[in-house]
């Protein structure tokens, strides 16, 4: 039995969306973003006490980007996955972990405008630091879906796979702090990969959202 624990509107929401892509049978936990996360029992799946965990057949896992890893390895006949000796198995290393570097930024943005409750604790500088990041890898994702040799539907000219899950929900996350419309191509690609029925199941109902808002700009706290 696959059993996810699962924070809605963070990093375990791209191992949540990979899935519901496998098609495979899965207990959801829906843990609240509080702490919770730090008692006993919680950190014996996750040792910093972060989501997401991921328990498979008595064995754990608590890093999001090797949990899409190991699931790709186990169900290959999804083709979500690149294996070792594939022609875009760099490729697909690559992009999939380009997710965390986009996260990362977007993490630091949440808690900012989120979790920092107080203004005094607040940078505008940094909200604007990073602001400007995720679009330098918005930058980055654009001209890779423009690449003039082949245009691509997807990030890997070979097809739709985790690596568009983990950016996708990546992106996700960093519109909340950083417009997409300047770029085209992440524009588009971003449409696509959001009208598939794995993403729509993903997403949290009304009252479990993280953020209040669809978008808070750099200088408002």
């Amino acid at each position: 039995m696959i059993r996810l624990h699962h924070v809605p509107e963070s990093r375990s929401m791209r191992v949540l969306w990979l899935l519901h892509e496998l098609d495979v049978p899965f207990e959801l936990v829906l843990r609240p973003f509080d702490k919770s996360l730090r008692s006993p029992d919680y950190l014996s799946l996750s040792p910093a006490g972060r989501v997401p965990a991921l328990e498979i057949e008595g064995e754990r896992m608590f890093e999001s980007l090797a949990m899409m890893e190991y699931l790709c390895e186990c169900y290959p006949d999804a083709g979500l996955g690149r294996a070792p000796g594939a022609p875009d198995r760099m490729g697909w290393l690559s992009w999939l972990h380009f997710a965390e570097t986009i996260s990362q930024h977007a993490a630091a943005l949440t808690q900012q405008h989120i979790m920092l409750r107080e203004d005094h604790m607040r940078s505008p500088i940094i909200m604007q630091l990073e602001a400007k990041r995720l679009e330098k890898c918005y930058a980055a994702l654009e001209a890779r879906l423009s690449a003039p040799v082949e245009r691509r539907d997807y990030v890997l000219t070979s097809g739709f796979t985790a690596c568009d899950i983990a950016l996708g929900q990546a992106v996700y996350m960093a519109r909340h702090f950083a417009r997409i419309e300047a770029f085209p191509e992440v524009s588009a690609w971003y449409d696509r990969i959001t009208e598939r029925p794995g993403f729509r199941r993903s997403l949290p109902d009304a009252d479990e959202r993280l953020y209040a808002r669809d978008f808070y700009a750099p200088w408002e706290a």
